[in-house]
């Protein structure tokens, strides 16, 4: 009676693998009873690292193996390493694969190894596997199971093994002889003698069909794994056939001919399938580092209703007052200030197949589509701290402006507006210094923490650094000398910001920048209204639903903590410099790009339009070279809609009732 030297697990079923797998109840059936070689470590290159062999029985949990060595020295030696505990695991070689899904449902089992360690606790697939209905392939299948030794008595039945197993130990005396059983009982000489009459046939053979070659040496090797017990293969193409197939090209001129002439129709599978360059697939999105910036610079609170309350002490009410005996002592007087910002949810939602899930295994596309829903709510709750949504106001997914206040269009008392008229004619370099003149000048109201940061185009950050002096050196050679200079920490460039525009009194602005300490924009959320990830099934349409979303709060904490920079394009171009010295007026002009200069004194006149009243006169004569630059409730009125003629201004169409007139000048106070 047959004496078993250790049994363990081979395989169990229904265990997912680490690249989402599962081996089937059943997908080794087909070797119930099977005897196959016992191996060190998959090694097939060396007959002496063949150490035994191994009955599989398969089970209801998967396949269960008894394992015998062989009177070698290697067999010997390992099972002592057995029996002493320094080896505690084995592993499967297996081929011929198929697969639906990610189920493995069948495969024949070709040897058993012993390894120093499995690959973790439950089974792991070492292939590449070709993905379809139906397929064959080879793998290493790893249990992590630790082996059980049997110390059976020569003379005892397997069957009282069930005190120490929960199933007993097959009787191959039961059922008939294997060929392995057979083959195993063979001596060394006897299994070599074997071997080599196996090789004389298969060479025969190749030779009775005209495939041998007397200049391939090579083809004498044999090329059938001992350790694959089925019938000879005749659907492979051998190294002396290929050989033909390239040499009938170079004949004939066409590889294609030549492979259907040896009887192969499907040319393409001879090649390679294609590889993706990108695992997984890389998304083409906006430069998201703005992003990042943004979401890691502002103030997290653990609250999302939020009250902000200030008083004003800047107003002469508010100052403190001297005493003058006997007069009455006046209360001082401020404003007081205040503003609450409630939460809003923002979210986003995907969904997926299920069997989209399944059959895309080249990467985990579940965490690939959840990281490209965080990187879309990330960007799009940065988009809303800086500038807004952007949607209309009646668009149902637009975030409201009340719950996440955009920096760019908050209060006045929050975000500092530089404004500049540029005339039609400016040109990029012009633009660029008028707006590095704007940034140092408006940092005169900033009250913000520390050193702030700038966010602003690509096109303006260019032609700020691309600036050069009267000789032609560029000023701001390095990031670093440019943002000293604005007087930021440092500059970031933010796509969306282009061609961002609004509408304020009529006149459309153009946002050229951002200037701001993140840490003075506070996101509240409360418990549970972080960002939260939920997953769902829905059965009718066999799809797997994911949703991201936040229920939070943003605006400035602190008063005139932000500076916006805006620009609008006038439609003049002629602009009356109004300042107070002639070198002051020469500086400004030359900064802005003007070639020639009118020197003056400056002069603003008001008056208030009656809806009839076309004529109003100057309160100053002689007028620089007759030019007088209007305005009517703020908007610069184009040059054609009025004339000038000494000290009287004319409308071509009377301005209306109660607007408000501003006409600005130069005028010679030396001549009478």
């Amino acid at each position: 009676m047959k004496k078993y030297d250790f049994s363990g697990w081979a395989t169990k079923n229904d265990v997912r693998c680490s690249d989402g797998r599962i081996i089937r109840q059943g997908a080794f059936k087909d070797c119930d009873g099977a005897v196959v070689p016992l191996v060190w470590n998959h090694d097939h290159n060396d007959p002496n690292q063949v150490l035994g062999h191994v009955l599989l029985e398969n089970r209801n949990e998967g396949v269960y193996a008894y394992g015998s060595f062989n009177d070698t020295a290697a067999g010997q030696n390992a099972k002592q390493l057995v029996e002493h505990g320094d080896i505690v695991s084995m592993s499967i070689y297996a081929n011929r694969l198929s697969q639906k899904g990610s189920d493995v449902l069948h495969g024949a089992i070709r040897e058993v190894s012993l390894v120093l360690a499995g690959a973790n606790p439950g089974a792991m697939i070492e292939s590449v596997i070709r993905h379809g209905e139906m397929f064959d392939d080879e793998a290493y299948i790893y249990t992590g199971e630790n082996l059980e030794l049997v110390h059976a008595d020569p003379n005892d039945n397997p069957n009282n093994a069930k005190a120490k197993e929960e199933n007993p130990m097959p009787n191959p005396s039961n059922s008939a002889k294997t060929i392995g059983d057979i083959f195993n009982q063979l001596t060394e000489e006897q299994k070599n003698a074997v071997y080599f009459l196996i090789g004389s046939a298969v060479e025969e053979d190749r030779k009775k069909r005209g495939k041998q070659t007397d200049d391939d040496p090579e083809d004498n090797d044999m090329k059938h794994n001992v350790f694959e017990q089925d019938d000879y293969q005749d659907n492979f193409i051998s190294h002396s056939e290929m050989a033909e197939i390239f040499s009938d090209a170079k004949r004939g001129g066409s590889l294609k001919d030549a492979v259907i002439e040896h009887g192969i129709e499907e040319i393409d599978w001879l090649f390679p399938e294609p590889k993706g360059a990108d695992n997984p697939p890389a998304w083409i999105t906006r430069p998201q580092e703005w992003v990042k910036t943004v979401m890691s610079g502002v103030h997290h609170t653990p609250f999302s209703r939020v009250k902000s309350m200030f008083a004003n002490l800047t107003e002469d009410e508010a100052r403190a007052r001297g005493y003058i005996k006997g007069n009455l002592k006046k209360e001082q007087v401020f404003s007081l200030l205040r503003r609450s910002t409630l939460p809003k949810t923002i979210y986003k939602v995907q969904k997926l197949d299920r069997d989209d899930v399944i059959d895309i295994t080249d990467f985990d596309v579940v965490a690939w589509i959840k990281g490209e829903m965080r990187g879309q709510l990330d960007e799009e709750l940065a988009r809303a701290i800086l500038v807004g949504d952007g949607r209309e106001a009646s668009d149902e997914a637009k975030i409201d402006e009340l719950n996440i206040r955009p920096i760019w269009t908050d209060a006045d008392l929050f975000t500092i507006k530089a404004f500049l008229q540029l005339p039609q004619n400016t040109t990029p370099d012009q633009k660029a210094k008028a707006f590095i003149r704007s940034c140092v000048k408006a940092r005169k109201d900033y009250k913000g923490a520390g050193n702030p940061v700038l966010f602003t185009t690509e096109d303006l950050f260019t032609d700020m650094l691309l600036l050069e002096d009267l000789n032609g050196r560029i000023i701001y050679d390095s990031e670093a000398k440019l943002a000293t200079a604005l007087r930021v920490s440092k500059i970031v460039t933010v796509p969306i910001l282009e061609g961002l525009t609004r509408t304020v009194d009529g006149t459309e602005r153009t946002l050229d920048g951002i200037i701001v300490n993140l840490s003075d924009y506070g996101v509240g959320a409360d418990k549970g209204g972080a960002v939260n990830m939920f997953d769902d099934f829905n059965i009718d349409y066999n799809k797997h639903e994911y949703l991201i979303e936040t229920r939070c709060s943003g605006a400035l904490r602190n008063p005139f903590s932000a500076i916006a920079i805006e620009h609008a394009v006038t439609n003049v171009t002629n602009v009356t410099l109004t300042v107070g010295t002639v070198t002051e007026a020469f500086i400004q002009a030359h900064e802005l790009g003007y070639t020639t200069h009118r020197t003056g004194t400056p002069q603003t006149d008001t008056f208030t339009g009656t809806g009839s009243q076309k004529n109003f006169t100057l309160t100053k004569q002689n007028i620089i070279d007759n030019v007088v630059d209007v305005t009517v409730n703020g908007e610069v009125v184009s040059s054609d809609a009025y004339t000038v003629s000494g000290t009287t201004l004319s409308f071509g169409t009377a301005p209306e009732n109660g607007a408000e007139i501003v006409a600005k000048y130069l005028y010679n106070p030396y001549r009478s």
